[in-house]
């Protein structure tokens, strides 16, 4: 088994009578990103293919080091992909094919490259790099140039060949993405075929590694995934080629790398994986219980014997060395030559909104245990309850009228604690910053702030296509501004776009509210930005946002604006499932008591109606989505005004003065009702 770490350390080891023995191990140096093994095609790949920082270097399997390539790239090498005498790299935003460590090819992506990889040469017959693009788009490239673009559901984090060589075709590819979706897609030379997906239903974490191996052992090769909240999975396909689930484990950290093989015992196959605190572990198919007689008994404790007092003795080492190591610390920090020895840690940080929900995801994965996490917002957010969540989370009072400051809440984790999941809720037009202190279990006490930006239209977002049908507002911004100024100020506004101005004189993007399936077309160019939306609270934002961008920088902006009446009732119509779904959760909750007690008073449910019957079957479900609905109800309500004074701004008319009218009609809910009075106001 060969590992790359965050030092620089090459290790390789095998496993004999249950201990690791290291075969080689290198120096530390630059931070490893990739490690692949190579070699000459259609012959075993035993050479090991290291990048880190802008170089790559290679090694035998003795450890003997044969390559040193300096590829000279302005940023750190991301992604490696490795066949025969080809190797694809990519950076951030920068592809590079090199053959025989000479320049071949090259492509300037414009959004981040996560992934890349090349279908097998030997059964294609020529080179075809895919990349994944995290704007939710796979790129097929041919020479510098792209061949075609395939979407996917979401922002895709890995690629890997079906089946370890691209299955029966060649062409088959497997994709991750950050929300836990999975898919294969066939690669042919015109255009792609989707085979399946696999749709996140358990809510569980986005995908980090995929291997393909047959771990079952019935000679088909099953699909090994590792995702960042810990859990790995087996799938095994079906007769019709779909993907089954057939075994999971959660570990208690993210997954960096999988694979299956041969490794602890002869006759037995194993997964294994890499965390993200630098634990690698095995998952066996050895049975664990063995069937044995009188003899053997014997011989079996007498290995379980060896192998705790082995483990023993190892623990006794660790915990000498720790102790040598703070005393060292001790005297190094104590001296008066000594420096500020504040110890470094690196966060693991990931903050990305969830369709599903319309809540932001914020992990937070750290090396050793998390102490606690101090959680600071200057905009009014609200905290949604994770059910992977341990920690203990206290609210402090905030005084939000003096210092911006909207949430103080802390979270104090359990022993052994080192990934943490929150949830959170914004409400758009509300813009700044989120902070997280995190502080880890270790001495001195040392603390590192994160910052995550709750942008303007924080729920948007980015999406393919969209309905051209639907009644649209317009609003157009002319002036004296760049089009790296307009593409600047978009990035300020919204989320998942990327940071670099597209290349071109034009771009369009898409956007779709993920709370209430509203959308936006934005389109600029130098002197000219148009900005489409079904919505009037999103233009209203976009207005109000983008003139007070301007004027900080002293541009001159004329604004005009197209208002269309009929997307006013279009979004109330949206809305409306939402809230009825809402009051006539209420209602079913209020009722819920008193169907208890006629149960217990008649013994059975069989004389009550279906739907009341239901209701009782669901009575916990219905009790804990009750639970979140002050928030649910005040952010509907919120909108509703939002959406009334918007439409009257337009039209240079104050209407503030109606809004308790407005509630009123809310409380006694009709949706005709409601449409009557934004008509007749």
């Amino acid at each position: 088994v060969v590992v790359g770490d965050h030092d620089g350390v090459v290790m390789c080891f095998g496993m004999k009578k249950g201990e690791a023995v290291t075969v080689f191990k290198t120096l530390p140096g630059q931070k490893i990103a990739r490690l692949e093994l190579g070699g000459v095609l259609n012959t075993p790949q035993e050479k090991i293919f290291i990048a880190a920082g802008s170089e790559i270097r290679g090694f035998t399997k003795r450890g003997k080091q044969f390559l040193s390539f300096e590829t000279n790239l302005t940023e750190s090498i991301k992604a490696m992909h490795i066949s025969g005498s080809d190797l694809f790299l990519s950076a951030s935003y920068i592809y590079n094919h090199y053959c025989d460590c000479k320049d071949q090819h090259y492509y300037l992506s414009g959004d981040k490259i996560n992934d890349v990889i090349c279908l097998p040469v030997e059964r294609v017959l020529r080179d075809i790099p895919v990349l994944a693009c995290q704007d939710r788009v796979l790129r097929v490239l041919q020479g510098s140039d792209v061949m075609y673009e395939i979407e996917v559901p979401g922002p895709p984090t890995v690629l890997a060949l079906h089946n370890g060589n691209g299955g029966d075709s060649g062409e088959d590819l497997l994709y991750g993405t950050s929300d836990g979706k999975l898919g294969l897609i066939q690669i042919t030379t015109s255009k792609p075929i989707h085979k399946w997906e696999i749709r996140n239903e358990k809510k569980r974490g986005g995908i980090l590694c995929i291997d393909s191996f047959d771990i079952v052992g019935d000679g088909v090769k099953d699909l090994l995934v590792g995702r960042d909240d810990g859990m790995v999975e087996v799938y095994s396909f079906d007769n019709a080629n779909e993907p089954v689930l057939r075994f999971d484990q959660t570990l208690s950290e993210s997954v960096t790398s999988i694979q299956g093989g041969c490794v602890g015992k002869d006759g037995y196959d194993e997964i294994v994986v890499s965390t993200y605190s630098g634990w690698v572990t095995g998952l066996t198919t050895e049975p664990i219980h063995k069937e044995s007689g009188p003899g053997e008994e014997l011989k079996i404790n007498q290995e379980m014997q060896n192998k705790i007092s082995s483990l023993r003795s190892e623990l006794e080492h660790l915990q000498y060395k720790v102790l040598q190591e703070r005393e060292k610390y001790q005297q190094s920090s104590q001296s008066s030559k000594a420096k500020s020895a504040v110890p470094s840690f690196s966060v693991n940080d990931k903050f990305t909104l969830n369709k599903d929900d319309a809540s932001y995801s914020l992990i937070l994965e750290v090396q050793t245990a998390i102490d606690n996490v101090l959680i600071q917002s200057d905009v009014p957010i609200d905290l949604l309850d994770v059910d992977k969540n341990s920690a203990v989370v206290s609210f402090s009072s905030c005084d939000s009228e003096s210092n911006d400051n909207f949430l103080l809440a802390t979270y104090r984790c359990q022993a052994n604690t080192t990934r943490l999941e929150l949830k959170i809720r914004s409400i758009e037009g509300q813009y700044g910053t989120l902070q997280a202190y995190v502080t880890p279990r270790i001495q001195p006490k040392t603390c590192q702030v994160r910052q995550y930006l709750i942008k303007p239209l924080s729920l948007h977002q980015r999406t393919h296509f969209i309905d051209h049908d639907r009644p649209m507002n317009t609003l157009t911004l002319t002036g004296q501004f760049s089009f790296a100024e307009l593409h600047s100020w978009v990035v300020f506004c919204l989320p998942e776009v990327p940071e670099k101005p597209p290349a071109g004189e034009c771009v369009t993007f898409y956007f779709q509210n993920t709370f209430l399936d509203t959308q936006l077309e934005s389109t600029y160019r130098k002197g000219e930005g148009v900005f489409k939306s079904d919505n009037i609270s999103t233009i209203s934002i976009l207005k109000d946002v983008l003139s007070k961008e301007a004027t900080k920088r002293k541009i001159n902006l004329n604004i005009s604006y197209e208002i269309n009446e009929v997307s006013v009732k279009h979004t109330l119509k949206l809305i409306h499932p939402k809230l009825e779904y809402q009051l006539l959760l209420a209602k079913k909750v209020q009722l819920i008591d008193a169907l208890k007690e006629l149960q217990v008073h008649e013994g059975n449910t069989n004389f009550l109606i279906p739907e009341y019957r239901c209701i009782l079957e669901e009575a916990d479900h219905l009790q804990e989505e009750y639970k979140k609905q002050p928030a649910h109800l005040e952010r509907l309500y919120g909108m509703i005004t939002d959406l009334f004074i918007d439409k009257f701004k337009f039209k240079g008319t104050n209407v503030k003065t109606k809004v308790p009218l407005l509630l009123e009609i809310l409380d006694s809910y009709d949706q005709n009702a409601l449409i009557a009075f934004f008509d007749a106001a």
